[in-house]
């Protein structure tokens, strides 16, 4: 029987905990998965759903059709559905590392993190990291994080994250460039199969700059990466303009779309697929997927959390973890 999915239960005021449940409704006969949350927590908010507290990763195994398998963490307070919670900052990042040390130890086989408040994290807990992708990065101590937002019909890449517009454009350089992109496409060829993918490269200016009008980043940054990953062999072309690079018939000629900052990236994706989109950590020595939005608390208990983008990164995680050829280059 295969290793389960270990599943975070990320910031448990928001929809994270009903995700969970509506997913193993959908998956329980599909695959396995474990959570790492309050089993006291899950068994009293979701009375009819049963509850299977297990001490490992292979006892999840035994019992996914049965109920959904809990690996307890004991929360410091009884949350809220709808209130973020400070308090509980060290309980959900417990969750993300043991969560992450059993896909390191190779107990479980991939990583799906339930949505985290970042602005919780840091007043409770002093967290020091802009997110997911950033801790991970940390926590397998490795050299690239690298975000993807993926569909069936779209995946695209920023080159910076969650930062502000000002430390975004400061930060862009030359290398940073070519190490995203390098990341990303070995990802293309390892975990989506696409033997030699086609990349498109956004522009940082309106018009892509305008040979220089609106700005030099084009001329001076972001050309120079190109003329370098194209001589070592990458399909990749541009810099083109980030607001005509996502219209239908242009998104069809390529198989990723890397823009320079957060929004250009995220806004035509979430636009698109929000309900479907997957989030992707590329670049790590284990496999970690999360639905690409946040904990939604404002709709949290209501029955209100379309479960969609959570089946589809379990999914996802899951077809990942059967790549050989990912393991292969680890």
């Amino acid at each position: 029987m295969s290793k389960p999915i270990a599943i975070t239960c990320g910031d448990p005021g928001g929809i994270g905990p009903e995700l969970t449940v509506e997913a193993w409704k959908v998956l329980k006969n599909e695959l396995n998965f474990v959570l790492f949350s309050s089993y006291d927590y899950m068994k009293t908010s979701f009375s009819k759903i049963p509850m299977i507290r297990v001490s490992n990763s292979v006892e999840a195994t035994n019992v996914m059709k049965d109920g959904i398998p809990i690996i307890d963490i004991p929360f410091s307070e009884q949350p809220e559905p709808g209130k973020i919670n400070p308090k509980l900052a060290l309980d959900i990042i417990r969750s993300i590392n043991l969560a992450t040390d059993s896909c390191m130890r190779g107990d479980s086989a991939a990583l799906c993190t339930n949505p985290i408040n970042k602005f919780s994290l840091t007043s409770g807990a002093n967290f020091i990291h802009t997110g997911h992708t950033d801790y991970l990065k940390f926590l397998t101590k490795s050299q690239y994080g690298v975000m993807m937002l993926s569909t069936p019909s779209l995946r695209v890449v920023p080159v910076t994250v969650h930062v502000s517009l000002k430390e975004a454009i400061n930060t862009l350089t030359e290398t940073l460039i070519i190490d995203t992109v390098n990341v990303s496409h070995k990802a293309l060829v390892e975990l989506f199969n696409i033997k030699n993918p086609k990349i498109f490269l956004s522009g940082l200016n309106p018009h892509s700059g305008e040979n220089g009008l609106f700005g030099q980043e084009e001329i001076n940054t972001i050309k120079p990466a190109l003329k370098v990953l194209k001589k070592n062999g990458l399909d990749i072309h541009g810099p083109f303009p980030a607001d005509t690079m996502f219209h239908k018939k242009t998104r069809d000629t390529y198989d990723l779309a890397i823009c320079m900052y957060h929004d250009q990236a995220l806004i035509p994706i979430k636009t698109i697929s929000f309900d479907e989109a997957v989030n992707v950590t590329l670049g790590l020595p284990i496999i970690r997927t999360s639905p690409d939005h946040g904990t939604a608390a404002e709709i949290a208990g209501k029955g209100q959390a379309n479960p969609t983008s959570f089946i589809n990164a379990i999914r996802m995680a899951k077809s990942f973890s059967e790549n050989k050829t990912f393991y292969a280059n680890r």
